[in-house]
């Protein structure tokens, strides 16, 4: 749940913590986690895909729960 840009750069900056690539796909575009400006690109309104590349870090559902709607 992105729904302002403090919660954009929240998200993002827990990104570039994580050691594994991960893109939010919304649609046909993706956008790199760690990049501000390319997640606003996406539309935020609807529902957004959240893909690891590589090997899910072990709490990665951890640390994204409060971003995530059921």
């Amino acid at each position: 749940h992105l729904n302002s840009i403090g919660a954009v750069k929240e998200f993002s900056a827990l990104m570039n913590k994580v050691d594994t690539k991960v893109s939010l796909i919304s649609g046909r575009y993706a956008a790199d986690a760690r990049s501000i400006m390319g997640i606003l690109s996406l539309d935020l309104s609807r529902a957004i895909d959240v893909r690891v590349e590589g090997k899910e870090p072990e709490n990665f559902r951890e640390i994204i729960r409060e971003y995530l709607v059921s």
